[in-house]
């Protein structure tokens, strides 16, 4: 897969707008100013793609990306950001249940991005706890690994198992879009979904 053949699509503000799943979508959300669109560029190797900004909320529509023909990645707004009014908390909250709780969408993977140097925040332990009523698949990548020294890093590590609701079964992936830490793995992970296996033909 290609990963620098990658396109932004539409941005929609409203569940409303949202069109039909036009193929297998993978999907990010996190706190707002967690490092999710500089985890988007950085795994699509391009440096603007996703809009990055040192403002938390910037983000306020969902935005999809056409990777490779084959994949759409969905950038999703970010939750917690208390500065925003009410009525725009409120949107973001509609926009992000309605696509992750539309059962039409071919929503294959949710990528659930942590910022590595704190403990969990109660919105990330709730989303947490939503994905895995809702069985879907997600993974958790843990952003900013690079403002971590070593024995920091292994630290926090270690606590995220403990933190996190069923910590112990869910996947992480320390992330870091300054050195490039997790973003080969992340790309190994979103070709395995979106490629056929080359066996699934054989008797």
């Amino acid at each position: 897969m290609n990963f620098q053949n990658v396109s932004f699509l539409a941005a929609y503000g409203t569940k409303s707008q949202l069109p039909p799943s036009a193929c297998m979508e993978i999907a990010f959300i996190g706190r707002s100013n967690v490092g999710k669109s500089s985890l988007i560029n950085k795994l699509l190797q391009r440096k603007n793609i996703a809009r990055v900004s040192s403002v938390p909320g910037k983000t306020a529509t969902i935005n999809f990306y056409d990777l490779d023909h084959t994949v759409h990645i969905v950038d999703l707004p970010g939750y917690g950001y208390a500065k925003v009014s009410k009525g725009e908390q409120d949107r973001f909250t509609k926009l992000i249940r309605g696509y992750l709780e539309d059962e039409d969408r071919f929503l294959e993977l949710v990528v659930l991005l942590m910022d590595m140097r704190h403990s969990p925040s109660r919105q990330d332990l709730e989303m947490v706890e939503k994905l895995v009523d809702a069985q879907m698949p997600f993974i958790v990548v843990l952003t900013k690994a690079d403002k971590l020294n070593k024995t920091q890093f292994q630290e926090r590590l270690n606590a995220f198992p403990s933190e996190l609701p069923y910590g112990d079964q869910i996947t992480l992936i320390p992330f870091s879009s300054e050195t490039g830490l997790g973003a080969d793995v992340l790309r190994d992970i979103i070709e395995e979904l979106a490629l056929p296996d080359d066996n699934e033909d054989e008797i």
